[in-house]
C-alpha cells in the first residue's frame, strides 16, 4: 500500500434473478489483491449451488463461468479488503511520450466501443489549452466534466458512448467515466475504466471511475466527486463498460429483480 492510513472495508453485493430457462452467465464480482488493495477474507455464494469455472481475462480480472438453472437464482459476494483512505495525486506529473509507454499500456490509447477517442482531439485540446501536459491535463478534463455534465444517480441499463454523453450532457458514473477516457485518449494519454466500490457513496451502488497513465504510473480520477477520495475497492479494469460488466448472460436479456450493495468500514489500519 502506498498511502497511509489504510482502511478495512467490507463489501457486499447480492444479485437475484428469475431465470426463464437454463442460461449461461459470465460474472465479474471478485476483487483481486494487488498493489493498491489486499483481500483478507472473501465469500461467494450461489443459490442454488451450481458448478463454476473461474478464469482470468485479458485485463487480469477474475471471472466466473456458470449456467444458471431455471427459476430463482441469486449470487451473494462479500469481501474484507484493505485499501487506501486517500488516493495519490501528482500535480505536474509529466505526459509520457507514446514511444516510451510500456507495452501493456498501449492498448489503452485505442478507441473502443464506448470511448470513440478519435472524435475528441479538437474538444480535448480546447479544454486543456494552456495546461501543462500530463496529470494537469487529466485534472482539467475532470474539472470540465464536473462543470458541464450533470451527474445523475438514476441507473440506466442502456450503455451510452462518449459522443452521446457529450451531446446529452448528463449521465451516471459509468457515462462520465466514458467521456473522461475518450478525452484523455484523444490527447494520447492512456486511460482505462474501473468498476468497484466506493465507501460513503450515496445512494450506495457499484461505482465506476477511470484511471489515466501519466508520470510513469496509473492515477485515479473520478468526475462524480468534488475532491480526490479514497476508500475504493477495485473489481475490474477494461477499455470501457463492455469489458467490465459485473455480469453477462447469453440468451434472452435478463436484469436482476433485486440488487443490494453495501460497503461497511470495519477499522482503520496503519500500513
Amino acid at each position: 500500500m502506498e498511502s497511509e492510513p489504510a482502511m478495512w472495508l467490507r463489501t457486499n453485493c447480492k444479485l437475484s434473478f428469475t431465470v426463464p430457462s437454463p442460461t449461461p452467465f459470465i460474472l465479474m464480482l471478485r476483487p483481486r489483491s494487488g498493489a493498491q488493495q489486499w483481500v483478507g477474507r472473501e465469500t461467494y455464494t450461489l443459490n442454488p449451488s451450481v458448478p463454476v469455472l473461474e478464469f482470468t481475462d485479458a485485463y487480469g480480472n477474475l471471472c466466473q463461468r456458470l449456467v444458471a438453472p431455471q427459476g430463482e437464482f441469486s449470487i451473494h459476494t462479500s469481501a474484507d479488503v484493505m485499501t487506501a483512505d486517500t488516493i495519490d495525486v501528482a500535480p505536474g506529473a509529466p505526459f509520457d511520450e507514446v514511444r516510451n509507454l510500456p507495452d501493456g499500456v498501449l492498448t489503452y490509447l485505442l478507441p473502443s466501443r464506448y470511448c470513440e477517442s478519435e472524435r475528441f482531439f479538437d474538444m480535448a485540446s480546447s479544454i486543456v489549452a494552456g495546461v501543462t501536459p500530463g496529470y494537469d491535463q487529466v485534472a482539467a478534463i475532470c474539472d470540465w466534466i464536473r462543470r458541464e455534465v450533470r451527474f445523475t444517480q438514476e441507473s440506466s441499463h442502456v450503455q451510452m458512448a462518449a459522443t452521446e454523453i457529450n451531446a446529452r450532457r448528463e449521465g451516471v458514473c459509468r457515462d462520465l467515466a466514458h467521456l473522461g477516457i475518450a478525452l484523455c485518449r484523444g490527447l494520447c494519454i492512456p486511460a482505462r475504466m474501473v468498476v468497484g466500490y466506493l465507501h460513503g457513496l450515496t445512494p450506495m451502488d457499484l461505482h465506476a471511475w477511470f484511471e489515466a497513465y501519466v508520470g510513469g504510473r496509473w492515477y485515479t480520477f473520478d468526475a462524480t466527486q468534488d475532491a480526490p477520495r479514497g476508500g475504493r475497492v477495485t473489481v475490474a479494469y477494461g477499455h470501457d463498460a463492455a469489458d467490465v460488466a459485473i455480469f453477462n448472460q447469453f440468451g434472452p436479456a435478463l436484469a436482476p429483480h433485486d440488487m443490494q450493495v453495501t460497503v461497511e468500514l470495519l477499522e482503520m489500519a496503519s500500513t
